[in-house]
């Protein structure tokens, strides 16, 4: 369920702006169930919608079920599958014709990633090869094999390879970094750029990158999709530009109308600079270490065949920065890195879950003759830039204090200013469950030594309302108990501010 849908919402009827409208490919529906896995996240989320508004029956393969899955799209079949978990995945691939492979482990952090990656797509090509998948297209990262290549770049590779592996074409498509609304590379550096007035510079940031706009992503995506001959063979894939990632942060520092003193340096420790950009921007510290460490490899398209394959005009550095950015302004960002941060949050246990309601609660009401719908309204602009109405150096020290013990933040803000949908991030909290004009429930992300939850409610007594919010904290623990505690007498002055500033903004 979402709350102050924007004009343009994606996956509700037809998209009035389709990425793949210039492309000289015509749909194939006959192919029948066309699988995205991944389907929540940042690529997937985009894909999705292209694909039902080309007329293909699409099936999107998610780890948890939820209302707002329907919700997004209506007309896709939704499937509960996990590639961790092989014994769900023939249920996801049986009478599909192609599956898109958009799985990856990075958000799992560095040390682990590698290996969980290469077990889900082992686990995933042997379900569709026993499934009887005609075909898979995987989108992987670009990358000199010839060369030591990161262990994010590897994992890519390996994780090819281990999808050709099998007995089903399996089109690979490569690509570097992606500049779009709501990406993890775009976001880090725009951030960087807007907030250091000075920038140093390791040795790593003179390695050349070849950036690719989301929508050339997507456009590829489907392209390859829509000729059968390129099924079994690779392809590198990229925007107009090969730069530096000085030559990067430069151009949009000029966008961006900032001037910034960018000075050479000798130190390049990649764990040291990923922990200070993940203070600096809202991407944790564990997406930036693992996507830092690919800086040191030069990745560029080394064969350009596709070009001729597959033509159309794919958009320069500056122009996929600017669209980037103009969606920002628009409100109009649909995807997002965070919808996939943390690694299953899908699979977090719900309030509603619980055999009992935590102990440790605590409620604060006002009575109100303010209108349902402009408390709600008031109430789902809560977070993100606009800040929580009261007490908002309290909420960054609480965010600080997190980014600092490596977790999510108060950073990460929100996808849209505007609208709220389940599973959405508010800062370091995420919408478990929302109610029109009734209720918000927000589950905690940040580092707590149990589960909380924040519930806003909105009661209807007659002429009066009743308007209400209920913290809980779920603990087994001594030192949980001591924290729930410790911060007990700040929620007077937080949640008792808090409502009555959103009835005045009502």
């Amino acid at each position: 369920m979402t709350t102050d849908e924007p004009a343009h919402p994606q996956g509700r009827g037809r998209l009035t702006e389709r990425f793949c409208d210039g492309l000289t490919t015509q749909p194939i529906p006959r192919y029948g169930t066309v699988l995205v896995t991944g389907a929540t996240g940042y690529i997937g989320g985009r894909l999705v919608p292209e694909l039902l508004d080309r007329g293909y029956t699409v099936r999107a393969m998610v780890r948890a079920a939820s209302p707002e899955h329907h919700d997004r799209w209506p007309t896709a079949e939704i499937v509960v599958a996990d590639a961790a978990n092989p014994a769900t995945l023939d249920t996801a691939l049986k009478g599909v014709h192609t599956a898109y492979y958009l799985i990856h482990s990075l958000l799992l952090g560095p040390r682990r990633f590698e290996i969980q990656d290469l077990a889900n797509a082992t686990a995933f090509r042997n379900a569709a090869e026993r499934c009887g998948v005609k075909r898979i297209i995987y989108l992987g990262g670009l990358g000199d094999v010839r060369t030591v290549l990161s262990p994010h770049l590897r994992s890519r590779v390996d994780v090819a390879e281990a999808l050709k592996r099998g007995a089903i074409p399996t089109t690979i498509l490569r690509a570097a970094i992606i500049i779009g609304s709501g990406s993890a590379s775009y976001e880090i550096v725009h951030h960087l750029v807007r907030r250091l007035p000075v920038i140093v510079l390791p040795r790593w940031t003179l390695t050349r990158c070849q950036p690719i706009a989301i929508r050339d992503i997507i456009r590829y995506l489907v392209g390859v999709l829509e000729l059968p001959g390129t099924a079994g063979d690779s392809f590198d894939i990229g925007g107009n530009d090969i730069l530096t990632y000085e030559d990067m942060m430069r151009t949009l520092a000029g966008i961006l109308g900032k001037p910034r003193l960018f000075i050479r340096s000798r130190f390049s420790s990649v764990h040291f600079y990923a922990y200070f950009a993940g203070l600096l921007t809202p991407v944790p510290a564990p997406i930036v270490w693992s996507l830092m460490e690919g800086l040191r490899n030069d990745v560029i398209c080394l064969d350009n065949r596709i070009g001729a394959i597959l033509p159309f005009p794919t958009l320069s550095y500056r122009e996929a920065i600017v669209e980037a950015m103009s969606r920002e302004e628009q409100d109009a960002v649909h995807t997002r890195w965070s919808d996939s941060y943390p690694p299953a949050h899908e699979l977090a246990i719900k309030l509603h879950e619980l055999k009992l309601l935590p102990r440790y609660r605590t409620t604060y009401t006002l009575a109100t003759s303010k209108p349902d719908a402009s408390l709600f309204r008031s109430i789902c602009h809560i977070g993100g830039k606009g800040g929580w109405f009261h007490g908002n150096w309290l909420w960054r020290l609480r965010g600080m204090l997190d980014s600092l013990l490596m977790g999510v933040g108060t950073a990460r803000g929100r996808r849209s200013s505007s609208s709220l949908r389940v599973n959405d991030v508010i800062d370091f909290w995420r919408v478990e469950s929302l109610d029109p004009n009734r209720r918000l429930l927000l589950r905690a992300e940040m580092k707590l030594p149990g589960r909380a939850w924040l519930e806003f409610q909105i009661d209807p007594t007659g002429d009066r309302r009743q308007l209400g919010v209920t913290a809980y904290f779920d603990t087994q623990s001594r030192f949980g108990q001591i924290y729930w505690y410790l911060f007990l007498p700040f929620h007077w002055y937080i949640f008792g501010n808090l409502i009555r500033r959103i009835e005045e903004k009502s």
